[in-house]
């Protein structure tokens, strides 16, 4: 299981960096499932979530010690930067609410932020003490919902700031990944319960067991066929659950794999990043699986996300860098 602490972040290659507002390094001309890496300036940023924003780019958190920032990266490679006003808040997991703002969760601090298209931070104090805010997913009420890994819970937050939690049944389940489902409801992992749980905008929690043992179900998303999938950090597989609760798993090829973020693809299947394994994987919704390595040794690929130029997009959490593959 992947340690709540922030791991050693490689530096920089000599000549990879960007600065905090030029453009990232220059892309090679892309044939099919190209990668191209662009650095981020500060080391040791150890970049963690990302969405692709209302506005065209992608937005990104930066959970290490010398950063505390949110970054936004272009299609073409350019970054911008913005400092969080709490000192050592590690802003972890981000979603863009219904408000068409940038959502996310400060594990350090305890609070939610929320930064506009422009830049304008606000943060809004979580009242669970110590509930290690982990990922966050805009719910189909127009609200933001997030997970709890200590707290035990899923919590609602109205884009207003307003808060309530829903407890999950079964204790230290450590809830981490969450998303929006296709049946209005909010699915979340259970890292340590080995469950998908599933809660209603109202706040009523089920939770369905995962076959394989101490598999560790991380990231969740909705794929394009109506089913979430999720990958199992130790039990180096991708699970597929229907909204009726019925899983399947299907194992990935390298063994050393640890599956981390998994994001639909605009190509119709399911991409995820292999954290100790240094590759981003595809799995079609019929369960092939296909895997394409990254050149940059231990740069452990963290959350994965469709961008609006059709490519995926990832952060690198050990390589201090944004990737890109086109699919």
């Amino acid at each position: 299981m992947r340690p709540r602490a922030l791991l050693v972040v490689l530096a920089v290659l000599a000549g990879a960096a960007c600065s905090a507002s030029g453009a990232g390094v220059a892309a090679p001309p892309e044939g099919p499932h190209t990668i191209v890496e662009f650095a981020l300036a500060v080391a040791e940023s150890s970049p963690e979530a990302i969405v692709a924003g209302p506005d065209g780019n992608l937005w990104f958190t930066e959970s290490g010690p010398t950063a505390n920032k949110i970054g936004r990266i272009t299609p073409a490679g350019a970054i911008d930067e913005w400092p969080i006003p709490t000192t050592g808040s590690q802003a972890w997991g981000m979603a863009v609410g219904a408000d068409h703002n940038l959502w996310f969760v400060e594990q350090g601090a305890n609070k939610v932020g929320r930064i506009t298209t422009s830049g304008t931070i606000t943060e809004f104090p979580i009242p669970t003490v110590g509930s290690y805010p982990f990922n966050v997913a805009s719910g189909p009420d127009g609200n933001i919902w997030f997970t709890e890994q200590s707290g035990n819970q899923i919590m609602r937050a109205t884009p207003e700031g307003a808060m309530t939690g829903f407890a999950i049944p079964t204790g230290d389940s450590f809830p981490v990944g969450i998303a929006s489902g296709p049946d209005g409801n909010i699915w979340f992992t259970e890292q340590s319960g080995n469950k998908i749980g599933r809660v209603t905008p109202a706040g009523v929690v089920t939770e369905f067991d995962v076959p394989t043992s101490q598999c560790s179900p991380y990231g969740i998303t909705t794929g394009s066929d109506g089913n979430l999938w999720f990958t199992e950090y130790n039990g180096v597989k991708i699970g597929r659950i229907t909204p009726a609760g019925v899983i399947s798993e299907f194992p990935i090829p390298t063994p050393t794999s640890t599956p981390y973020g998994i994001t639909p693809g605009p190509d119709g299947n399911v991409w995820f990043t292999e954290y100790d394994g240094v590759k981003v994987g595809r799995i079609s919704p019929a369960g092939e699986i296909t895997e394409f390595p990254i050149t940059t040794a231990h740069c452990y690929p963290s959350l994965i996300t469709a961008g609006p130029d059709g490519n995926l997009w990832f952060t690198e959490y050990g390589g201090n860098k944004i990737g890109r593959i086109n699919p």
